[in-house]
């Protein structure tokens, strides 16, 4: 077994002693109070300290970021929170914000409590627009140099390329997939070259309603940047439509009305939002292929291993295909 194959494994069967252990390593006592969160990627808990506090640790799985990765991303929430704007940063413990012990590298963030956020509501998305607009702003002032860029190539043949190579479909399925994900990312390359602005910008990445607690004082606190990046803008606001496209067009037009109070929209990237749906979609079947290996996937998603889930995906690539052909969304 490699190196890299142990870290794994270690990751996989990470203990509450370790976890306690790594915590205390810091200098902080734990009073034992110790509650797994819901977490796939990354290894997530909730922590009681003999002080009376509470905090979360984030244990990395290993090989996905480089320790440079995960410091940008450190450095990038902890430049938006020095500006007030309610991100959750890391905890710095003698200037640094990533820790190690033995194999395992974590980072340890401030317990923040709040309600979930309401798509709904017209004035809490024109709320979180003003403050992605306020992260867009910092964000296109600077680059990631460690961080991944937003990609066609990344997102979607990559992914195409690891299931058809590792043999997740079904036999009759496979070359229908093939066809399919090639004529989807021929569109999607057309639909970039044609609406994504030339500048990246870095962005949350994976911005959803998942993400943000609502708190009665401040209003939304974004949480988990693990997957910044450097995106087009639109990445970060997309998420939040959903429904018929009238209902899209009525939460677009509030995001957008308190985003562009403090950033610039180039409304050519509306055109990009069912093409970077299709990238997720793409994206999220082979992110589950990848980790098959681990134990808390095949527990969590019972239902992949199953040929009736490719059968379905094609299915939902086929709409995609014609969602992509039609008029995108209006700024009303």
């Amino acid at each position: 077994m490699s190196t890299d194959e142990r870290k794994l494994h270690a990751f996989f069967d990470l203990k509450p002693e370790a976890v306690i252990s790594a915590i205390e390593s810091q200098g902080l006592l734990c009073n034992g109070q110790l509650m797994p969160l819901n977490s796939y990627e990354n290894r997530v808990y909730q922590i009681g300290l003999e002080s009376g506090e509470t905090v979360i640790a984030k244990f990395y799985r290993p090989g996905r970021w480089s320790d440079a990765a995960i410091l940008e991303e450190h450095r990038f929430t902890q430049e938006l929170a020095t500006l007030d704007i309610p991100v959750i940063a890391p905890l710095c413990i003698r200037d640094e914000t990533l820790f190690h012990a033995g194999i395992y590298r974590f980072a340890i963030y401030p317990l923040c409590r709040g309600r979930p956020f309401e798509a709904e509501n017209r004035a809490q998305l024109k709320q979180l627009g003003r403050y992605i607009g306020r992260i867009h702003a910092v964000g296109s002032a600077d680059v990631f140099h460690h961080r991944p860029r937003l990609s066609v190539t990344r997102l979607g043949r990559a992914s195409c390329s690891y299931i058809l190579e590792h043999g997740w479909l079904p036999h009759e399925l496979e070359q229908a997939y093939a066809d399919l994900c090639k004529s989807l990312l021929d569109r999607i390359d057309q639909l970039f070259s044609a609406s994504y602005a030339k500048k990246a910008i870095r962005i949350h990445g994976d911005c959803h309603a998942g993400n943000i607690l609502w708190d009665h004082d401040l209003g939304p606190r974004i949480l988990d940047f693990d997957d910044c990046c450097m995106g087009p803008a639109i990445q970060d606001l997309w998420m939040f439509l959903g429904g018929s496209r009238n209902h899209m067009e009525s939460s677009l037009s509030a995001l957008l009305q308190g985003y562009t109070q403090f950033h610039d929209f180039d409304i050519r990237q509306l055109r990009l939002i069912e093409a970077l749906r299709t990238l997720r979609i793409m994206h999220y079947a082979a992110w589950l292929a990848r980790r098959w290996d681990d134990p808390v996937f095949r527990e969590a998603f019972p239902w992949f291993d199953d040929p009736h889930f490719w059968h379905d995906h094609l299915q939902t690539l086929v709409a995609q295909a014609t969602a992509m052909t039609e008029e995108p969304l209006q700024w009303i």
